[in-house]
């Protein structure tokens, strides 16, 4: 699934790219990516944790069971600057219990053009709901 967004000018307005200037144009999304993207439209931060290298991202949900295809699916999305995980950010009141065995407890957002990503998404209809 393609998604389009507007042609970036690379004068760093921040609209695009985040004045990072990575890459715009049409991204790729698979199921698994839409689905996971999607419950940012529900919710504005989910938790994350990880060990202390922060390699692999965990997020711990009741649709997700495979925590090794949620790491890879959170760590696309955070490389198409979709989501950002934030490891010395935790969720303010949120219960970690689940992520103990984990040393970092952080969180994870929806960016300007992971709104952007949601916003065509369920333009083109594509609203899948939960994986």
């Amino acid at each position: 699934m393609a998604v389009n967004e507007d042609v970036c000018r690379h004068d760093h307005c921040g609209l695009c790219c985040g004045s990072s200037c990575v890459g715009c144009g049409s991204i790729e999304l698979t199921r698994g990516e839409i689905g996971f993207l999607l419950k940012f439209a529900q919710l504005p931060f989910l938790p994350a944790a990880a060990d202390t290298d922060c390699k692999i991202p965990v997020y711990i949900g009741e649709s997700f069971s495979d925590g090794d295809d949620c790491s890879q699916i959170i760590r696309l999305l955070e490389a198409k600057k979709l989501i950002r995980v934030d490891y010395d950010i935790p969720l303010a009141n949120f219960d970690y219990s689940e992520y103990e065995s984990f040393p970092l407890h952080g969180s994870m957002a929806l960016t300007l053009r992971g709104q952007q990503a949601i916003d065509q998404i369920r333009y083109m209809g594509l609203d899948i709901g939960d994986e």
